[in-house]
């Protein structure tokens, strides 16, 4: 009997140890940062940022202008977008107080979907300038040296960095000559920086687009077609192992990565109604973050 307190008092840390774990890991599984986000609620798109909880959602571009694509600056001062304020269709960049704006191109053929790399130094942009098709172009982050990474005549979209900033991933549309009724499958493609090397990775039926890498480089997410419509997949770099994230009844596209790489933010709806959603990549839990009846899409979630 002379041993029972001893015994009480090492149950009691041990419980107190245990609860303690508990509240770390709890603090570790919620999501930290911000997101940038486009959103016509205001009747045209507009640059907005809120917290991860969907709260304190201010709208930092408020111009009667399309401004859409968010991409944050490594230092999370500014964010890329493009815009055609200035009467043609260019990247800009914003500070996230709203209060500086600065055009980065010029050019009368349309620059679009801006995308830092990861040290800040340098932008991937879409462009048509070559006068065949929209393809990748490169640039410092004030908007001097643009030079092309791809030239051909197939439409692409959506470039995105690895996170050591070696390598870009990107969409390329590819066509079936013999196909009549005008589709096209979307394929995910990786290369250097340089435009170097371009592989493919995905070889999946229908339009897989919105690539972009976890921040251990380990995962790509992407959406693609399922069941008729869009889910979030994530694969290895390769291509293989994919994975049905979503698994949704609606359209689910447009995928960011959280910093610690536990979440992943996308947009989600149909009918012109479109809401963020949060989703646990081990865990599968989702978490609606907009709720109205406009479309909110391409989130962009802030490096920390």
């Amino acid at each position: 009997m002379k041993f029972a307190p001893l015994l009480l008092t090492l149950l009691l840390i041990s419980s107190c140890g245990t609860q303690k774990r508990k509240i770390e890991d709890n603090s570790i599984y919620e999501p930290k940062g911000e997101i940038a986000f486009t959103s016509n609620r205001n009747g045209n798109n507009d640059i907005y940022i809120m917290n991860v909880d969907g709260s304190n959602i201010r709208n930092i571009t408020n111009n009667p202008a399309l401004e859409y694509g968010a991409s944050w600056s490594h230092d999370n001062k500014q964010i890329a977008a493009y815009s055609n304020r200035s009467g043609n269709t260019e990247v800009f960049l914003f500070s996230t107080d709203g209060l500086k704006i600065t055009q980065l191109t010029n050019h009368p053929e349309q620059d679009v979907l801006p995308n830092f790399s990861p040290n800040g130094e340098q932008i991937v942009f879409m462009s048509n300038r070559n006068g065949k098709s929209r393809s990748v172009y490169l640039m410092n982050s004030d908007g001097s040296n643009v030079t092309f990474l791809t030239d051909n005549d197939l439409y692409e979209e959506s470039p995105s960095w690895s996170p050591d900033g070696k390598q870009i991933l990107f969409t390329r549309q590819i066509r079936d000559v013999s196909d009549t009724s005008h589709s096209a499958d979307g394929e995910i493609f990786i290369m250097n920086k340089d435009g170097s090397n371009p592989k493919r990775p995905t070889n999946k039926k229908g339009y897989d687009s919105g690539s972009i890498f976890s921040p251990d480089g380990k995962q790509i997410a992407f959406y693609g077609a399922s069941n008729e419509t869009w889910d979030i997949f994530l694969m290895n770099p390769d291509g293989s192992n994919i994975k049905n994230l979503t698994d949704d009844t609606i359209e689910c596209y447009s995928p960011a990565w959280s910093p610690d790489g536990k979440w992943i933010v996308y947009t989600a709806g149909s009918k012109n109604v479109y809401n963020l959603y949060i989703i646990h990549v081990e865990s599968g839990e989702k978490r609606q973050l907009t709720n109205n009846e406009f479309r909110n899409e391409a989130p962009s979630w802030s490096n920390k």
